[in-house]
């Protein structure tokens, strides 16, 4: 079903060590809006989708975001890859050095780690396209947040990168809803569950 390409969907090759950085962006990896819990998300929803062309959304954007899951691990490795121990304590980086050395593990900026209580998956379309649509537009804020908190160029390259791709996920998804309610009971404000309710 799937097909992997041993190459980045973006290149990624960050010249300078930067822990402080890598703290921060690690959020997108397996943070409550990161690419983790986007890739199972929408591959999880897909079973219940009743048209095949919300199915084939789903995979499609759950498939990319398990490579832009690939982008991130990368960005913090490069960032994070023949640290000193002064860069660790200066850098903030001690306290997750402690625990995970410099391995890419699932995280949000705050220390929590990824919890698959972060991902909605309902099993009713309407609900999970919804989620889907501010889960896109809350990544979108995330990578924002990264390109006013960065001043390597590197880094922003990528992330500018992603942040656009975010934009364009939640472009889709919009079509999805309305692709959708057009093939739903309109006048029912609520609709109904095609996948469940008969």
């Amino acid at each position: 079903m799937f097909i992997y390409e041993k190459k980045l969907q973006y290149p990624v090759k960050i010249a300078n060590t930067n822990p402080k950085l890598a703290a921060i962006i690690i959020s997108q990896y397996g943070g409550p809006d990161g690419e983790l819990g986007a890739s199972l998300r929408y591959l999880s929803q897909r079973y219940t989708m009743p048209y095949p062309e919300l199915k084939g959304l789903l995979t499609d954007i759950g498939t990319e975001e398990l490579g832009h899951l690939e982008m991130i691990g990368t960005i913090v490795h490069q960032l994070t890859r023949n640290l000193t121990e002064e860069q660790l304590k200066s850098g903030g980086f001690d306290a997750y050095f402690v625990d995970h050395t410099a391995g890419i593990y699932p995280t949000a900026a705050s220390g929590f780690p990824w919890s698959a209580a972060s991902m909605a998956v309902k099993g009713d379309l309407i609900a999970d396209l919804t989620e889907d649509l501010a889960a896109e537009q809350k990544a979108r804020v995330t990578y924002d947040n990264i390109l006013r908190l960065s001043d390597d160029p590197d880094v922003n390259d990528v992330i500018k990168f992603l942040r656009a791709r975010e934009v364009v996920h939640f472009q889709r998804f919009g079509e999805g809803l309305r692709l959708a309610k057009d093939r739903l009971d309109e006048k029912n404000v609520y609709f109904m569950n095609p996948s469940f309710d008969k």
